[in-house]
């Protein structure tokens, strides 16, 4: 039996493949991937090249901490939850009952508690938006999709990492979610971790590689994702619901310019083969690979 393959991936495979395991000598040569980066390997890359070097070149395995397995349950029950609410249901529910809907939205499990400050938080928004006539606003248009596009690289972007060429890499990856407020796109991230002032700038270092990825993709890769074309990102926001901490504003050119950069810089990585270590003992003491870590072993206080 022959299976036709729809429009999206058709497109999808037509895009040259990817890897981690990139070499730039063979990029001229249309059979090899280029280079694959993602929201999660570029922070990777950008808080230790070495760290990146055993999980994304070497493959070697981490160990699986509580903060991740917490990070997966949580993302899959907020998933789930704007899956099954029915705004029908809740429309002309009292607002003790639009708590009480939200949280039977969510499983009893070990991190039920956490999860009754994030029903609480989207009960407040539904509350809102049904106050605001503007109840169209509350569920996501997308919800844990993902992208794939291809972008280039232009060789002077980071004159402090000039690279030999301009080069076309592939970005992918998975956003939590997106919603659509006043004609514009809001990107937003889930954390389970806790929130510090400092993370601000990393935070909207990660909210502009989603911008990437929705700029570039093709009206078909956007459609499948539930985007529409030549609908602009205005926003985008964040949530950090162990903190209580939730933050919202227009977007930043400046940080969207910092990650071209910083995918620059990455390429030079390749291009130099130099992945070192970035080591500080409070920072990297968690890390799986402390045993193996040249900065680790080499540190005069380990």
């Amino acid at each position: 039996m022959v299976v036709k393959m729809n429009e999206y991936d058709v497109e999808i495979k037509n895009m040259r493949e990817y890897t981690y395991q990139w070499n730039p000598e063979n990029y001229s040569d249309p059979t090899k991937p280029i280079l694959k980066i993602s929201k999660s390997s570029l922070g990777c890359y950008l808080w230790c090249p070495l760290k990146y070097q055993y999980q994304y070149i070497e493959k070697r395995p981490q160990d699986t901490t509580e903060a991740m397995l917490k990070g997966t349950i949580m993302h899959n029950a907020r998933e789930k939850f704007f899956e099954d609410f029915d705004i029908n249901k809740a429309e002309s529910m009292p607002r003790d009952e639009v708590i009480d809907y939200c949280s039977s939205l969510f499983e009893i499990d070990d991190y039920f508690e956490d999860n009754l400050t994030v029903a609480m938080f989207e009960a407040n928004r539904f509350l809102e938006c049904r106050e605001e006539n503007r109840l169209e606003e509350f569920l996501p248009v997308l919800n844990e999709k993902k992208l794939d596009c291809e972008i280039t690289i232009l060789s002077d972007i980071n004159p402090k990492f000039p690279l030999s060429r301009n080069y076309v890499v592939r970005l992918q990856g998975i956003i939590d979610r997106v919603f659509l407020e006043n004609g514009g796109y809001i990107p937003m991230e889930f954390k389970t971790g806790g929130w510090k002032d400092t993370k601000a700038t990393s935070m909207r270092k990660e909210m502009a590689f989603y911008q990437l990825m929705i700029e570039n993709s093709t009206p078909t890769v956007l459609r499948n994702a539930g985007l529409e074309p030549n609908t602009p990102v205005t926003h985008w926001a964040w949530f950090y619901p162990i903190a209580n901490h939730f933050h919202c504003e227009p977007i930043k050119k400046s940080s969207k310019t910092s990650v071209i950069k910083s995918i620059a810089k990455l390429i030079h990585a390749y291009e130099n083969n130099q992945f070192p270590a970035d080591f500080f003992f409070k920072k990297c003491k968690g890390c799986s690979y402390f045993p193996i870590c040249d900065g680790a072993i080499n540190d005069s206080w380990v």
